[in-house]
């Protein structure tokens, strides 16, 4: 079952309600930003800094991207859920070719925020405000657990890869590259 910690987020929270097992890792987070927001220094991504930070390999770890599908049926544009491993980036066009859109893009930040109830650089699939359609790519089966965001910074779960699909309802496909 869920190591007891007292970091309580919505998907720490919905993973103990759905009674899936899963182990919370903390480290500290160094908020490198400038007063302009743009990151300076250090590992170039939260994922890399997790990784570095927890010595987990980064293809392990994976991180949590809103995505705008355009050119689906009805509605013509969807946000919807990618989780890559940090080591990779995100194949937009594998993406809209699984969830059936002529092209796909990073969704604006506020955007993403809003949507999930997360801040970025802390979005986990699990505990989303709103459900959001959800493509976890398929390196994520070479391991029987993998590590993703928590809902905070500074906050990474761990749990089996297969839990993380069932409670996402997710889609599995190779979208990383």
């Amino acid at each position: 079952m869920a190591k007891r910690t007292d970091a309580a987020t919505p998907a720490t929270v919905a993973l103990t309600r759905a009674g899936v097992p899963f182990t919370v890792h903390r480290y500290v987070h160094h908020d490198r930003t400038t007063a302009s927001g743009a990151r300076s220094g250090g590992p170039t991504s939260y994922g890399a800094e997790a990784a570095a930070a927890l010595g987990v390999d980064p293809a392990r770890i994976f991180k949590t991207l809103i995505v705008v599908a355009m050119g689906i049926a009805e509605p013509t544009e969807e946000l919807v859920v990618a989780v890559v491993p940090v080591a990779q980036q995100l194949d937009l066009k594998a993406l809209a070719a699984t969830v059936g859109a002529k092209k796909a893009q990073l969704a604006d930040p506020a955007a993403a925020q809003r949507s999930s109830g997360y801040v970025v650089g802390g979005i986990s699939p699990v505990g989303q405000r709103n459900r959001l359609r959800t493509v976890v790519d398929a390196s994520a089966g070479e391991f029987a657990t993998i590590y993703v965001s928590a809902g905070r910074r500074g906050l990474q779960l761990q749990l089996a890869t297969a839990d993380l699909v069932r409670m996402t309802n997710a889609t599995v496909a190779v979208i990383g590259r």
